[in-house]
Parts: C-alpha cells; sequence; structure tokens
C-alpha cells in the first residue's frame, strides 16, 4: 500500500494506525503548497481532490477521506483498533469519526488563513471550544473518547487537537484534553510516525 501524506496534516492520522498496526505500507510526501511529489508529478494526476490522505492499494485501487481511510486500516485487523463491524461500538467509533471530521477537523478552517478577520477567528475558536467541551466530558468518563481503549478515533482526534499549539488555540479550560495529548503522544506508534514523517521525502 501507499499512504500519501503530509506534515502536520490530518493524513498522520492514518500515519499513526498504520504503525500501530505493523502494516506494510510506502509512505508517499505531497507538497500541498505545489501539489507535486518529490518528483514532480503533478499530485492532481493521483489525486483529483488534491488533498491528502490518499490509500493507494496493492492493486491500485485508491481511497481518499481520512475517516474512510482509518476504518479501512481498522478492518485489515479485525477488532484491534475500531470494534466489530455491525456493533453498537462500531457506530459509537463511527460517531465519533464523523463528529471529529465534520466538528472539529473543518471547525479549524478559518484559522489557517491569515487574512481571516479577527471576528471570524474569534467565532471559530468560540465553536471550536463547544466541541472541545463535549470531548472533555467524553474523557472524563472514560480514558479515551469512545471507551477505555484506543481506537481510530483518537488518532484522528490527538491529530487535529494538535492543531491547536500550531494555530494558537488555548485549551487550558478543557485540562483533559491536554493531558490526552500528552498520553498519546507517548504511545510508540505515535513516535513511529512522527519519525517517518520528519524522515526525507521518498
Amino acid at each position: 500500500m501507499k499512504l500519501y501524506f503530509a506534515p502536520g496534516a490530518c493524513s498522520f492520522a492514518p500515519h499513526i494506525v498504520v504503525h500501530e498496526l505493523g502494516l506494510p505500507v510506502q509512505a508517499v510526501k505531497v507538497d500541498l503548497r505545489s501539489h507535486t511529489l518529490a518528483d514532480g508529478t503533478d499530485y492532481y494526476a493521483v489525486n483529483p481532490k488534491g488533498y491528502v490522505p490518499l490509500l493507494e492499494l496493492d492493486d491500485g485501487t485508491r481511497l481518499a477521506e481520512v475517516a474512510v481511510i482509518l476504518q479501512y486500516l481498522a478492518d485489515r485487523k479485525p477488532g484491534t483498533l475500531a470494534p466489530p463491524l455491525g456493533t453498537l461500538e462500531r457506530y459509537r467509533v463511527m460517531e465519533w469519526l464523523n463528529f471529529i471530521a465534520t466538528e472539529i477537523h473543518k471547525g479549524f478552517g478559518p484559522l489557517w488563513y491569515p487574512d481571516t478577520p479577527a471576528a471570524t477567528r474569534e467565532k471559530a475558536i468560540a465553536a471550536l471550544g463547544r466541541r472541545f467541551a463535549l470531548v472533555d466530558e467524553a474523557l472524563a468518563r472514560h480514558a479515551y473518547v469512545a471507551g477505555e481503549t484506543f481506537t481510530v478515533a483518537d488518532a484522528y482526534l490527538y491529530t487535529v487537537l494538535n492543531w491547536t499549539k500550531f494555530l494558537k488555540v488555548d485549551i487550558a479550560p478543557w485540562p483533559r484534553l491536554a493531558e490526552y495529548l500528552a498520553r498519546v503522544a507517548q504511545r510508540p506508534a505515535v513516535q513511529a510516525a512522527k519519525a517517518a514523517e520528519s524522515s526525507p521525502a521518498k
């Protein structure tokens, strides 16, 4: 398999998961500014959507969208990072994946642009804060967002919550978030994914 990624992007979540599961994958770095690969290939020719992650299977089939890729990877080793298909526990993980994608991941959108008006930025941060409060409540009940075990939802949540550091979003009002980030950061797979993404382009 090939995993197309960009350092710091949401593609870090499936990068964590392939290390958690020990899946063989070739990581292919994408320059999202120029939309090119290291060899100069136009990334739009690989993925017309232009963003990461993209997972290319051994037969050439390609999957996009982080929440889908995460579940596909999890199902390579059933019951490890996602509950079995058809169970309520699996739907809970899917519920969190959808919430992270639509309410947290996309909620950061306005903060990436330096020309975003201050009022718009403040509204975006306030909206994120309401989402953070829900995550904080979940973490008060159990160690990880969907229960007592680490799942693909945590790989995604950890990835997007880390953006608060780069984008200078204060999470002090939700102390469990900082504790969660610190704890997940210690996982060997997270460390391995960080090392892989900091290595020279392939």
